[in-house]
Order: structure tokens, then sequence, then C-alpha cells
């Protein structure tokens, strides 16, 4: 089952350290995208590859669904061997507890993934993620996606939204692993 991806560009496969892969995690539908840093501190990213990895209606059995999301990301795992994974954590609003519970099953396979393959997987609250590239905890999508256009020099905004969000989640942990490596370099 490969994953379906998106019209962003798409390079040929290569390693490297600061390859990352950022997921947004969800139930129906799961985005997925693929950065890396050139090399050096003011090295900028770039997208290898991005899309999204889409499970049955929601009427199919949780554990098919779930199988299908495990293994479209072993195989972005496998095709890409990033350095690193980041997600999202699991965050709630208390009128609709039933999400974060969907959204932890799903979550939980991508772990599982990550594990299986040695990846580190990271998680970042999202105002960690919107402070990170934008300056505001509190930041619309709308600014989010065109933060997420200039910093990966992207011809038009991320869509959907499941792929801005994985882009936003591989950014950050770019940017963040980059200011640790400047701190620690003073």
């Amino acid at each position: 089952m490969k994953p379906q991806t998106s019209s962003l560009p798409v390079p040929a496969p290569r390693s490297g350290p600061d390859r990352v892969l950022g997921i947004d995690p969800g139930l129906n539908v799961t985005g997925y995208a693929v950065l890396e840093r050139e090399p050096g501190l003011a090295g900028a990213a770039r997208v290898l590859e991005a899309g999204i990895i889409r499970t049955q209606r929601a009427s199919e059995d949780m554990g098919t669904r779930l199988g299908i999301i495990h293994q479209g990301v072993l195989e972005v795992l496998e095709l890409f061997q990033p350095s690193a994974m980041a997600l999202e954590q699991v965050h709630t609003h208390l009128k609709r507890p039933r999400t974060a519970v969907l959204m932890a099953h799903a979550r939980g396979v991508i772990l599982l993934a990550g594990q299986l393959r040695g990846v580190p997987v990271h998680g970042y609250a999202a105002a960690r993620i919107k402070k990170t590239l934008t300056g505001s905890g509190r930041a619309p999508k709308d600014q989010m996606q065109r933060a997420i256009q200039t910093e990966l020099k992207l011809p038009c905004l991320p869509e959907p939204h499941d792929v801005a969000d994985a882009c936003a989640v591989a950014l950050c942990h770019l940017l963040t692993a980059r200011m640790r490596t400047m701190l620690g370099d003073l």
C-alpha cells in the first residue's frame, strides 16, 4: 500500500543526518512530510516528499484502519530513512475527549513504526509548533500555512491541512535542533 502523495516536490531520496519525518496523526487521514536541512547552521530546509495516508471509511474495523496507518508510515520510513520522526502531541478539548482517544490510537501505531525502525520520535505541543514557526502559540491555520510556505520556499500554500501540519511539526523539529546546536556551540 503506497501512501498517497500531494503535489509538493519529490526529489530522489538520499540519506542525511538532518532528515526528519513529520507526522500529523489522524485516524481517517494521517499527513506526513519528509524534510531535510542542508548542511551547516544556515542550511535551508527542503521538502523531499509530503502526502497523506488515508484509511477506509469510519465504519471500517479499527484494527484494519490502524494497520493501514502503520504500514504507510513503515513504507515512508524505509524509503527515506530519516534520522528522526516528529509528531504533534495528543491534545484534547473538554467537549470532545473521544477525538483525543482516537488520535492516540493512530499515534500509537506511528510510534510503534518508529520504534521498529530504530528512529527516535520527538513530540511537540501544538502551541510550541505554532510559536516556533510564527512567534505566536495561537497562530491561526492560514498564518501557519504562510509561514511554512515561506520557510520551505514552496510555490503555493501546502494543502491539504494534514500535509501542512506534518510540514509544520517537521520544520519545528529541524528549527529546534538547529537552535540546540547553536546554543551548544556557545
